[in-house]
């Protein structure tokens, strides 16, 4: 190992317990704007649960533009360890809903940093780093959340395109899905994601190599959770686990789909591609 790599493997492991923590508002008129993005039928107001996936219209850093990096992202280094790598993609996460989180209330998001770890792989380096998030309201812990985030490098000019895997079949449920440019548009400006790949088609396709505007990870997991609940509504949503398997673009239109789950209180999930590739998998937990 190289003083470089060494010095670097040390500063990834002094990120692990990092933590930060954030208070906020879990105002009304996002929700609402949220709610008529996604065109769903129903309206939460004060004082009643937000919808499972609302939380992450809120908490999210709003830094001045010099405090970005190139990808619209703000820089790393900060909270996020600096892995001089510059693509990152959130891969998935793991959700737990303890408590209804009320639509008006103060909330305290507590952040922390569970790992660090680098691998090599094909694509080349890749750092994976896992954060854990617990969303609190008047002393009651409401949501807690893993994230999975990787970085990695850009792919070579000549690399070959990854192979999605199909996505299954015989889906019990399925709902279409047209992702306008409109769509991804608000969806960025609501969660405040910089991220030029969902709105700047000359550098998602130029210096990402996409085909085209590239749909929100998160935000597929957000339909997929109504999905869910709309296929169980008798039921409440209290864990969901999802994880990325390939990109989805705008105005290509998707499938969310569902089957029973190995126990009668889960649901397995996926949104599946227009040439029927798995672009994400997911599973629901339901309780009383």
């Amino acid at each position: 190992m190289t003083v470089e790599a060494a010095m670097r493997e040390t500063s990834l492991e002094a990120a692990i317990g990092r933590k930060e923590s954030r208070m906020e508002t879990i105002l009304p008129e996002r929700v609402a704007a949220l709610v008529e993005t996604l065109e769903l039928p129903d309206m939460p107001v004060a004082g009643q649960p937000l919808p499972a996936g609302f939380h992450w219209l809120f908490f999210n850093p709003f830094v001045r533009r010099s405090s970005l990096g190139v990808d619209g992202h703000p820089k790393t280094g900060g909270f996020l360890p600096d892995t001089g790598l510059p693509r990152r993609m959130w891969a998935g996460g793991r959700i737990s809903y303890h408590a209804p989180l009320v639509v008006g209330a103060v909330a305290e998001k507590e952040s922390e940093i569970l790992n660090v770890a680098e691998k090599n792989g094909r694509a080349g380096r890749l750092v994976f780093v896992t954060v854990r998030h617990r969303i609190s309201s008047g002393g009651t812990l409401c949501i807690e959340e893993e994230q999975d985030i990787v970085y990695r490098a850009p792919p070579a000019a000549d690399a070959p395109k990854p192979v999605p895997a199909a996505a299954p079949e015989g889906a019990a449920w399925t709902k279409e899905v047209k992702p306008d440019p409109v769509l991804l548009f608000r969806y960025s400006a609501l969660t405040y994601n910089g991220h030029r790949i969902h709105y700047d088609r000359p550098y998602a396709t130029e210096e990402e190599g996409y085909p085209g505007l590239v749909v929100h990870g998160p935000l597929i997991a957000t339909l997929l959770q109504d999905f869910a609940q709309r296929c169980r509504p008798e039921g409440r949503l209290t864990r969901f686990e999802f994880r990325g398997m390939a990109p989805l673009f705008v105005d290509d239109e998707f499938a969310l789909e569902a089957v029973e789950g190995e126990t009668p209180d889960r649901l397995s999930l996926w949104a599946k591609g227009p040439q029927g590739e798995l672009a994400m998998k997911a599973e629901a937990v339901f309780g009383a």
